[in-house]
């Protein structure tokens, strides 16, 4: 055996271990979800293969579209917020504060991500409540009324999007942060030579050279998004009604609370499709990959 050979064995022997794991965690459930969309079949009973059956009711069902709708919603609210926030503030702390005060800064906005959605959740649940909460107290002060913010179909949605967003910052700013300071300071200065002013060296250089980053932030934050159950099951449970029901807990009552597998599956196949049709259009919107090729 070659030198090349036994190199090529050892890669193939350092990733085995974990292509196993991905292929039985993630590759084969994907497949078996898919079969198990096209049958009916709620863990007692074997499977019965019914064709399209459950796809044609998720369609139908009232439960089902507005779950995609907040969901949706969700998506359009949360993802250019925070990729715009953290944008900012990475290129305030970049530019303005590299310095401990900053190092400080970026630590103190990392620890929402730290922190689990469990704890997040019950604590914005505790500052977001009605009577005795901790806004709601500002409010009061401020002479405002009150706000049902949980309790109410109007900002039961967007109290979940406020907390999303806050846990989220952090760590696209992280991201951000590394790759404004991996920008050469003279572009900047040719900028400036040229009598470009900040906001010109901004949208000119800062933002085309980070558009690679852009394209990583938005995609994350597009599968974050769908994939969020916690923070809307912990701080609303779905309600009131179905005001902030989302696709992944309707696959979770489908599966776990109706025994309905075969049902939630096709739910699961749908919202992958969403998914992978979305990133498509992103991928063609900004031109990540192949600017990374480049």
């Amino acid at each position: 055996m070659s030198r090349k050979q036994k190199e090529a064995m050892q890669g193939i022997i350092y990733v085995l271990p974990s292509f196993i794991l991905i292929l039985i965690f993630c590759i084969i459930p994907i497949f078996m979800s898919g079969y198990f969309s096209l049958t009916e079949y709620n863990v007692m009973k074997p499977p019965v293969f019914i064709k399209f059956a459950n796809f044609q009711k998720m369609f139908q069902d009232s439960y089902i579209i507005d779950a995609t709708k907040n969901t949706l919603l969700y998506v359009l609210i949360t993802v250019p917020i925070q990729t715009i926030l953290s944008l900012l503030f990475a290129a305030f702390l970049a530019q303005k504060m590299q310095n401990k005060a900053g190092g400080f800064l970026r630590s103190v906005m990392f620890i929402p991500v730290i922190a689990s959605s469990v704890t997040a959740g019950t604590i914005w649940r505790i500052i977001l409540n009605t009577d005795g909460g901790m806004l709601n107290n500002i409010l009061n002060f401020l002479h405002l009324p009150s706000v049902n913010w949980l309790g109410d179909t109007k900002t039961s949605l967007l109290s979940i999007c406020i907390v999303a967003i806050w846990k989220n910052v952090g760590y696209f700013l992280v991201i951000y942060y590394a790759g404004i300071m991996g920008i050469s300071k003279d572009l900047y200065e040719s900028a400036q030579v040229d009598g470009a002013n900040k906001i010109q060296q901004f949208f000119e250089i800062t933002l085309p050279m980070l558009k690679p980053i852009t394209y990583l932030v938005v995609t994350l934050g597009i599968i974050w998004s769908f994939q969020v159950f916690d923070l809307s099951y912990l701080m609303t449970g779905g309600g009131p009604g179905q005001s902030s029901v989302t696709l992944v807990m309707s696959i979770y009552n489908s599966a776990f609370k109706q025994y309905r597998m075969g049902y939630a599956c096709a739910t699961a196949m749908f919202l992958l499709v969403i998914i992978v049709v979305i990133n498509i259009l992103e991928d063609r919107l900004l031109g990540g990959k192949k600017e990374e090729k480049r």
